[in-house]
């Protein structure tokens, strides 16, 4: 039987973290605040280093692949673009920045089945960037494992009939929207689904106000609701300080728990962690520098 969390997380070391001009282009989150390349790096590795001691110390397992100087491949500590498992089943995605292609690389599966997750059959959509559309795995798509709904906020990074093509592969049921956030005067698609959506087993974080689309908006509230999930709301400015971007993660013992930024656990109200706290306790990391 499927669960929505796992206990067990896998983890890319960086060892040239930097500011990636390929996917500023429509990542409107990123921000070049650092002149020094290698000073990113050093604190980049600190915040890699504190999150993987801060899982441990919580029973969760962490498997960690480090990356390597060559090919350079800077936003190579976000695996889960590229790649995602289903039980014996694994996917391959197209990414949008030629780059971050670079970032596939057959060990992770070499990892995964030293720990014991055996993977028989592989799914690869990479060819699809020859055609210039993209799917970029569990940042493109938030996955209710458990009743089957895939759930994506479509933009360059996220190609709908791809999307629609991965759920009849994955037997899951698509919905899909458009959300947006403000950029300056405009109002632009968000890059991922995964800054405006968070599903875990009886709740869902949301930011609805990024949605401009009634239609599409009130659908997703319906099927968030019929498949048995609380929706906790956030606001686009909460979106903006990644409170939309956590992930519920289980330990051996079968405890639960919510991990997100220091940066997202600030923006909420009291009101808001005492909900999530309901649910389950909240890992809270200091992740600025890989924010940025």
């Amino acid at each position: 039987m499927s669960t929505q969390y796992t206990n067990t997380v896998l983890m890319v070391e960086p060892v040239a973290f930097a500011y990636n001009l390929q996917t500023a282009e429509n990542n409107h989150f990123q921000q070049n605040d650092f002149a020094d390349s290698a000073q990113v790096q050093m604190l980049a590795y600190a915040e890699f280093q504190a999150m993987v001691s801060l899982l441990r110390s919580k029973g969760i397992a962490v498997l960690i692949l480090k990356d390597t100087l060559e090919p350079h491949t800077p936003d190579s500590i976000f695996p889960n673009n590229w790649f995602s498992f289903h039980g014996s089943k694994a996917a391959i995605y197209p990414m949008y920045a030629p780059n971050r292609r670079l970032e596939r690389r057959a060990c992770v599966f070499e990892l995964s089945k030293e720990a014991g997750y055996l993977v028989d059959t592989i799914k690869d959509y990479s060819s699809y960037e020859k055609q210039q559309h993209f799917l970029e795995g569990t940042g493109s798509m938030i996955l209710d494992r458990v009743n089957k709904i895939a759930y994506a906020a479509l933009s360059e990074r996220t190609d709908k009939g791809l999307f629609h093509t991965f759920c009849s592969d994955f037997d899951f049921f698509p919905v899909s929207y458009v959300a947006n956030q403000t950029v300056g005067e405009e109002r632009l698609p968000i890059y991922h689904t995964n800054v405006q959506l968070c599903v875990a087993d009886n709740y869902a974080v949301v930011c609805l106000d990024a949605i401009d689309n009634k239609a599409e908006r009130e659908h997703l509230v319906t099927t968030l609701l019929q498949s048995g999930k609380e929706l906790i709301e956030i606001t686009e400015v909460q979106m903006h300080q990644f409170a939309g971007n956590m992930l519920q993660v289980s330990n051996s013992q079968g405890e639960t728990f919510l991990v997100m930024s220091q940066t997202a656990h600030r923006s909420l109200t009291e009101q808001q962690i005492n909900k999530l706290e309901s649910y389950n306790k909240l890992l809270v990391a200091a992740v600025p520098t890989i924010e940025k």
